[in-house]
């Protein structure tokens, strides 16, 4: 799989759409399933429009569902931090939903870094915009290979 956040719409009502995450460093997939309200991503675009431009030292955090097993769903959270003139450093740790496993209640969680570019982020700022406003089911924040 080529490194980048692949997210897919596979559920929604009137509040909430539930999203399938696949994060991909090149190397390694970590799948979560998380629930977004559908006000959280429409601020999410206008808060990502804004951050697109603090391409020196901008940092902003994208934060879906919630971690612990008090929450339904999974959880997702990605740090983006312009470091480098030119370069979008991501950090990203996801959480799966939380199942029983013999007597403890536990979930899965990965961590994994990213590079992106700013014209890739532009895409997939356009294409939440697109998923806001339920013209398409899936966006991608593409990444770069760090070697």
């Amino acid at each position: 799989m080529k490194p980048g956040i692949y997210f897919t719409k596979i559920w929604f009502d009137d509040d909430l759409v539930e999203l399938k995450i696949q994060v991909s460093d090149g190397q390694s997939v970590f799948v979560n399933e998380v629930h977004v309200g559908h006000q959280q991503l429409a601020e999410l675009v206008v808060e990502l429009n804004r951050f697109k431009t603090h391409v020196h030292w901008g940092i902003h955090d994208i934060a879906f569902g919630a971690f612990g097993p008090e929450y339904a769903g999974g959880a997702f959270h990605a740090r983006l931090h312009f470091q480098e003139r030119g370069i979008l450093f991501v950090t990203v740790r996801s959480q799966s939903c939380f199942e029983d496993f013999g007597k403890k209640n536990v979930a899965s969680e990965a961590t994994l870094y990213l590079r992106s570019e700013p014209a890739l982020f532009d895409n997939f700022v356009e294409q939440m915009g697109q998923v806001r406003d339920r013209k398409r089911d899936d966006m991608l924040l593409e990444a770069i290979y760090s070697n």
